[in-house]
Order: structure tokens, then C-alpha cells, then sequence
């Protein structure tokens, strides 16, 4: 260690915190020593669990002292980190629950003559050393869908934080070993640059599995260099959502006033390609504009505060250049625009076209971009016009439409009456696509950290 990283607040300057610049020699005594802990103090299911109960209940204690770090190093506002805190804790309950039931299963090899008088049955077994590469944008609960469920399957795991928002996961990291009852050597955090750091990981060859979740172009990158290695990906959407004529257009304009700004739309499920029936366009979003000019934008610290800055000054003028974009190429900005104290306003643009970067890519910022369509025919083609697959949404009375957009939509998950941007920490939550190779949720993510061993004995 040579140096260190400087993290400071994406809303004001200020340094937040420091921590380590690691390399890649950093790397290697990380992983060496997470594969001999694996090799020689393997953890039984019932220490597994209670480690992970443990963090649960101590997570919730100290909910606000998270939430309060995610605010400071990620410019989320305050009342929107309190929730990421929560939805960890949730995230650590349910992996403990995993831990407790990880089995194998019978296998009838004597329903064949060559198997008689033979018992055989699986174990579930950890898969190895696990990379975890993590994003800025959910510096706890993310961190959590990688750390808790590696060890429900009883792995040890080298950790890789965004460099942006470091502190939230040093301090769980601390928190796991410190007061639960985690072996030191079975988490490691290196902290440092993705080009180095994280691709030393992706290489090295005792790690087993490589989680990532961030943009596709990396993970998809990630996965070219991996090898032979299990690569798990949750990567970027667009996420549309379509509101049918016949469906709840008020609730849909108040919950897309959160789901498409929360955090500066800085999720890939956050609410950006909005597809309207034409006989409620216009009211919809009339509603809708007005409600996102009441967010407040503002200092994450603030309680008021809705909406505030992006990540670094430099994703804010990228998204600010693809608004002027769009407004350049014909749409209008019916609500927002512009800065206020140097943070995007959150923005609705109407009068899109599909060929936009608004609605093509994904804009992981404060922006919602209107369409109105004819018919449902019209709504799906452009809600699947798209190369990612995360998820999508559909507010609508007709049970036949909603199970046709179920069947039609190639997402990794349909929400009828929902938003695309809505999840539960226990879902099988993941892409197709461009948008992912896995499913995430402790119950899905467990098993893809275990490797299936099949026993047969003889007797």
C-alpha cells in the first residue's frame, strides 16, 4: 500500500474519509490467505447462521450510523439511506435462513438395476475463494447481496468496493469480523482502482467466483477475462414501464415521482423509458410534472431532501448533455432541467423518440422520458425495443393485458401494477440480455456459491 484514496461528498467536495490504495500484490496475499482459511477452519452451517443472525440484529441497531455513511459518501439523501439500511438487514435475515436449510438431495440410483442395494445422495459444498466487485450506488445493501449469502454457502470472499463509496463497506466488513464472529481471513477488502485491482481478482486463478454488479459494458468484460471461472453478473436496464389506459394512471404518476428519482435515478431498475396510453398522455403527464417539481433538491443531510447529486460533476454533465440532446432533437422538457446549487433537477421529458440516448441507453440519472402509444400492440414493441432485460412494468385493469405483457416482455422480471424499480431482497432478482447472466436473492445466490458433490455408497 503506496497510497491512499481520498472519498469525498459527490454533493459538496468534502472529504468523507480515506482508505487504502491497494495493488495487485494486495491482491494476491488476500486471496492466498481466503483460500487456506477455506482449506483448514471451514465453517459449519450453525456458525454460518449465527454469524449472519448476528449481523442482522446488529445492522438494525445501528441502522441510522449506516445510513448516515451511505449518505455522506454517496450524496443519497438521508431518508432514502435509511432504507437501503433496512433492506440490508432484511438481506442478512434471509441469508441466514440459508444457511440453516443449504442441503443436497436423494438420488434413486437404485430405480436403475446397476444402482441396487447402492445409497446415493448430494452435498452442497462451497465453490471456492469468491470475488465480489460492487457499485457506488448501493454501498451497503449491494455489498450485502454479495457478502451474506457467500457466507451462507460457507465461502470466503475478497471484497472489491466502488472506489467512490468505500467507508459503507469497510465498516460492515469491520462489523462482520469485529462483533460477529466472522474469521478475519474469510473477508478482505482491497480497495483500490477497477483496472487494477478489480481485473487482478477477475485473473486470479484460485479465485472460483466472480460477482459483479455494475455497468454491462465492465461486466461483460468482466466475463471475457474470467476463463473458467463462474462469472455472476447484474448489470444496467432501461427500465420501461407502460400504463394502459385502463390502469391506475394516478398512482402510476405517484410512485414513478420516487421509483424514477430516488438516489438521481442512480439504479438500474430506477423507473426511465415511460410508455402512456394516448387517451390519458396528456393528464398523466400533467400529474406528473407537477409532482417531481415539488422534489426537493438538495444536501443529503438535509430530511427534506429528495433528490440530489450524482455521483461526480462528470456523470452530471453527461446526463445534462443527453437532455440537451433530446431537447435538440425534438423533445420537451415538461418538468425540471437544468441545475439548481450545482445538482440536476429532476427531469420529464415528453415527445421522445425510441432513437434517443434517453430511451436507448440507460441514463443512470434524474431523467423519465415520455411516449404516448395507440394501442398495447405499439406499448410492448417499444417497451421490448431495447438490448437490456432487467426489469419491466405495466399498470393495467385487464388481467389479459398484464399476462400478455408477462409472455411478451423478454425481461428478467414482469411487475403488473408495479413499478419496474420495485424489489424484494428475496426475489430471484436478475437480467437477460445485456442485462445479466444470474439471479440474485440469498436463496438463488447460495446455491450459485456452492458446487453440487454426489455421494454413493456401497454398502
Amino acid at each position: 500500500m503506496s497510497d491512499e484514496i481520498v472519498v469525498r461528498s459527490p454533493y459538496d467536495g468534502a472529504e468523507v474519509g480515506r482508505v487504502p490504495k491497494h495493488g495487485r500484490e494486495d491482491v494476491d496475499r488476500a486471496v492466498a490467505t481466503a483460500a487456506r482459511a477455506l482449506a483448514e477452519q471451514p465453517l459449519p452451517p450453525w456458525r454460518r447462521a449465527e454469524i449472519l443472525d448476528a449481523a442482522a440484529r446488529l445492522l438494525a441497531d445501528r441502522a441510522e450510523e449506516f445510513a448516515r455513511t451511505i449518505a455522506r459518501e454517496s450524496a443519497k439523501p438521508i431518508k432514502t439511506a435509511r432504507t437501503e439500511a433496512a433492506r440490508a438487514v432484511s438481506t442478512f435475515t434471509f441469508a441466514a435462513a440459508e444457511a440453516r436449510r443449504l442441503t443436497g438431495e436423494m438420488v434413486p440410483v437404485d430405480a436403475a438395476q446397476v444402482g441396487e442395494g447402492r445409497l446415493a445422495f448430494t452435498l452442497r459444498v462451497p465453490i471456492g475463494v469468491v470475488a465480489a466487485i460492487s457499485p457506488f450506488n448501493f454501498p451497503l445493501n449491494l455489498v450485502a447481496h454479495k457478502l451474506a449469502p457467500a457466507i451462507a454457502a460457507g465461502c470466503p470472499v475478497v471484497l472489491k468496493p466502488a472506489s467512490q463509496t468505500p467507508l459503507t463497506a469497510v465498516a460492515l466488513a469491520d462489523l462482520l469480523v469485529g462483533e460477529c464472529g466472522l474469521p478475519a481471513d474469510y473477508l478482505h477488502v482491497v480497495t483500490g482502482a477497477g483496472g487494477e485491482v478489480g481485473a487482478a481478482l477477475v485473473e486470479h486463478s484460485d479465485v472460483a467466483y466472480v460477482t459483479f454488479t455494475g455497468s454491462s459494458e465492465v461486466g461483460w468484460g468482466i466475463a471475457a477475462k474470467a476463463g473458467r471461472k463462474k462469472v455472476a453478473l447484474e448489470l444496467g436496464n432501461n427500465s420501461p414501464v407502460i400504463i394502459e389506459a385502463d390502469g391506475d394512471w394516478t398512482q402510476a404518476a405517484r410512485t414513478i415521482t420516487t421509483a424514477g428519482f430516488s438516489h438521481a435515478g442512480q439504479s438500474c431498475v430506477s423507473v426511465q423509458r415511460i410508455y402512456v396510453a394516448a387517451p390519458v398522455a396528456d393528464d398523466f403527464t400533467a400529474l406528473l410534472a407537477g409532482l417531481v417539481d415539488e422534489l426537493v433538491v438538495g444536501d443529503p443531510m438535509e430530511e427534506a431532501t429528495d433528490v440530489s447529486a450524482l455521483i461526480s460533476t462528470g456523470e452530471r454533465d453527461r446526463v445534462a448533455s443527453w437532455i440537451d440532446e433530446a431537447v435538440a432533437g425534438g423533445a420537451k422538457i415538461a418538468a425540471g432541467g437544468g441545475m439548481e446549487a450545482g445538482v440536476l433537477r429532476p427531469t420529464v421529458l415528453t415527445g421522445v423518440t425510441p432513437d434517443m440516448r434517453v430511451s436507448r441507453e440507460e441514463v443512470f440519472g434524474p431523467v423519465v422520458a415520455i411516449q404516448a402509444y395507440d394501442s398495447l400492440d405499439e406499448a410492448l414493441r417499444l417497451a421490448d425495443d431495447t438490448r437490456y432485460g432487467l426489469q419491466a412494468g405495466i399498470f393495467t385493469a385487464s388481467l389479459s393485458s398484464a399476462l400478455r405483457a408477462a409472455r411478451e416482455l423478454r425481461f428478467g422480471t414482469v411487475l403488473v401494477n408495479e413499478v419496474p424499480t420495485w424489489r424484494a431482497d428475496q426475489m430471484p432478482y436478475g437480467g437477460v440480455r445485456e442485462s445479466g447472466n444470474t439471479k440474485e436473492g440469498p436463496t438463488y445466490a447460495v446455491r450459485q456459491m456452492t458446487e453440487e458433490r454426489l455421494v454413493v455408497i456401497k454398502p
